[in-house]
């Protein structure tokens, strides 16, 4: 088998599929990318069991067939190489001859037998859906799941479709995002939880202008663009309730500069204890006044923001890593927070949102040092 390709397509598929690929892998054979060529489309596939990658691009060649290709060594071959048309010939004990305008490099590639067989997609739903949506949605909620292999549900984002409507939820029992998409079609109404892994892959492989075809039943989702299929184990576990966890009754109402806010939490996080980046919240009608200290190292820092504040006085603690983090994916100018009391969870939220588009946090406080 013999087939040619530019080497920057190539590698620009590679690393598509490249993330799927893992440091010392169940099956051995999982080092190695899936190529498989018919008529002259090559498909490219990288697996950890758990996620599967696969990519196509056009290529030459002279026959169809398959090979494993040892991931790494063609990886860092294909980055020192400038763009040009490189050939691979594969023979019948499937060693490889990678040849190029500087020369030619040989490596042992493997029999395919041994390589996962892909998941089908036997009685699956399916959902349309821009990409743009799927990543704002993944955007949004990514980094508030867990990474405590205890409570494996929240490791993920749950998925929430409902018709004319998509909900992505995240939640680390320290904050909570809920990001709701509503101009969407859909003949099912259902929820799964999709792990981080997958998600941070699609992420970083979806296009800007895109559909991308959702497909899911029970035990696996399938996201479907361009020439590019992510698939991927769901997470099989009951997610949270989460609504039971926010509070319905919120009578103080502080809105902020979110910017400002958030620079502010940045400076006066430095000054924070590093085990808990505790700062203090001392809100009253005119003014917010951001606080923060470390006794062990006689670190103390103190701002004033302009605000506006209605309700009771309060003084509440937060995790300022936590809060810089959901202020950071909220795009508006000014964001609301709103309090109950020192003790009950905050609800952060956009002053401002765009049409169809709608997005809740919430922030657990930490207790305050008497």
């Amino acid at each position: 088998m013999k087939f040619s390709v530019f080497s920057t397509d190539l590698l620009k598929q590679l690393q598509i599929a490249g993330g799927a690929i893992v440091v010392n892998p169940v099956l051995p054979i999982l080092e190695d990318f899936l190529f498989s060529i018919e008529n002259n489309t090559l498909s490219i596939t990288a697996s950890d069991l758990e996620t599967t990658i696969t990519t196509q691009l056009e290529v030459k060649a002279d026959a169809n067939g398959q090979v494993a290709i040892p991931a790494r060594i063609l990886l860092e071959t294909l980055k020192a190489l400038p763009n040009q048309s490189i050939k691979f010939s594969v023979n019948d004990t499937y060693g490889i001859e990678i040849t190029s305008s500087y020369g030619k490099y040989k490596l042992a590639g493997r029999s395919v037998e041994d390589y996962p067989k892909p998941k089908d997609l036997d009685a699956a739903d399916q959902v349309i859906l821009p990409a743009e949506t799927l990543q704002k949605g993944i955007s949004r909620t990514l980094f508030a799941t867990s990474n405590d292999d205890l409570r494996p549900a929240m490791t993920g984002v749950y998925f929430q479709i409902d018709f004319n409507k998509i909900t992505f939820v995240a939640t680390d029992a320290h904050k909570l995002v809920k990001y709701t998409f509503g101009n969407i079609k859909s003949d099912v109404s259902t929820t799964f939880i999709v792990p981080k892994k997958a998600l941070t892959l699609l992420k970083n492989a979806l296009p800007d202008d895109a559909e991308v075809e959702v497909s899911f039943n029970k035990t696996n989702a399938f996201f479907s663009f361009d020439n590019t299929r992510i698939t991927c184990r769901l997470i099989d576990a009951r997610y949270p309730d989460y609504n039971a966890v926010i509070p319905v009754n919120n009578p103080n109402l502080l809105t902020a500069n979110r910017i400002d806010f958030q620079n502010s939490l940045k400076r006066i996080a430095i000054y924070a204890n590093k085990t808990t980046n505790q700062v203090t919240l001392k809100i009253s009608t005119s003014s917010l006044n951001i606080s923060s200290q470390d006794v062990d190292f006689s670190n103390e820092a103190t701002e004033q923001l302009a605000c506006t504040y209605v309700g009771d006085e309060l003084m509440i603690g937060f995790n300022a890593k936590f809060l810089i983090e959901m202020l950071g994916i909220l795009h508006s100018d000014e964001v609301k927070l709103e309090l109950s009391t020192s003790t009950r969870a905050g609800i952060l939220l956009p002053v401002e949102e765009e049409e169809n588009e709608s997005i809740f946090m919430l922030i657990m406080p930490v207790m305050l040092s008497v």
